[in-house]
């Protein structure tokens, strides 16, 4: 068995296509169009690219965009005071604070300082806890994403054991949440493992759904999973690689080629999960400005 691959960029380029659709439909009706405001802080050039990534994206689907860039010595007392501002304009919908940020911020503080109706990546703690709960909140990207990825190739989820590879707040625990409620894109079996879990092979070669974000290169091979697995490979690594031009390759946190032989369904890295992203924060920016999460 070889898997066949799941292909995020196409996905992707579907659910922008709809995005941009709905934002046309949107200001033909009388509306202003759309607006996300990115607040960067320091000079990282991982964070340059993510953001010029979702900038770009904003363009593509008519979705309008600011980057409001901040020092890397910027107290917490005066991003959190930016971050009110934007809260407090009308004609904000979305505010995305890229992260990681500098080691003098709280992520957690800043996150909770966004208003959550405007809270587009889905981090805030209400829009977890509602989540959790069942009721409508802005679902966190890449988990969102990875359920778009499930719709389009009618991978069922129902009645399966999913095992969720990484405990994050971004990824592995709504993921498991999501995979575990009573709906209709649920209503799966799940278990969460971690950097802690002892013996991981005895809880992945259960799984029919693998879903692993862990941040460690070629962490799951082949003897680790099952014939027939669906395996979701959130982790995009940088390892050295000298016949590379760059001098590294991205991999993820699968060893893509013994775990395609045994998988039916497979992510690749790049290609996957990472398009999905912002695919689903281009559709959350449209779901803050029409106020279909949060009325009023």
């Amino acid at each position: 068995m070889s898997a066949k691959i799941i292909d995020g960029k196409k996905v992707a380029a579907i659910t922008r296509d709809e995005v941009r659709e709905d934002v046309e439909d949107w200001l033909e009706a009388g509306h202003r169009p759309p607006f996300l405001q990115v607040i960067l802080v320091g000079n990282d050039p991982a964070s340059n690219v993510y953001v010029g990534a979702k900038t770009r994206a904003c363009k593509e689907v008519g979705i309008e965009t600011d980057t409001r860039q901040l020092p890397d010595t910027v107290s917490a007392k005066e991003l959190k005071n930016t971050i009110q501002y934007y809260n407090e304009n009308g004609d904000v919908d979305g505010i995305l604070v890229q992260l990681p940020l500098p080691s003098h911020l709280s992520s957690h503080d800043v996150i909770e300082a966004i208003d959550h109706r405007k809270d587009i990546d889905g981090f805030h703690p209400m829009n977890i806890g509602r989540l959790t709960v069942g009721q409508p909140s802005f679902r966190s990207c890449t988990p969102a994403g990875i359920f778009e990825l499930f719709k389009y190739y009618s991978i069922p989820t129902k009645g399966k054991h999913a095992v969720v590879v990484g405990a994050s707040d971004i990824v592995g625990r709504p993921i498991s949440v999501m995979l575990s409620k009573e709906d209709a894109g649920g209503k799966a079996t799940t278990t969460i493992c971690h950097k802690y879990t002892k013996d991981l092979t005895a809880h992945t070669i259960s799984a029919d759904i693998l879903v692993v974000g862990a941040g460690q290169p070629n962490l799951i091979r082949g003897e680790m999973v099952k014939e027939g697995v669906v395996v979701i490979d959130v982790g995009i690594n940088r390892v050295a690689d000298e016949t590379r031009e760059k001098g590294y390759s991205l991999v993820g946190d699968c060893h893509f080629e013994s775990v395609r032989e045994k998988a039916s369904w497979i992510t690749p890295v790049p290609g996957g999960v990472g398009p999905m992203t912002v695919a689903m924060l281009m559709k959350n920016t449209l779901l803050a400005a029409k106020k279909s999460i949060y009325p009023g």
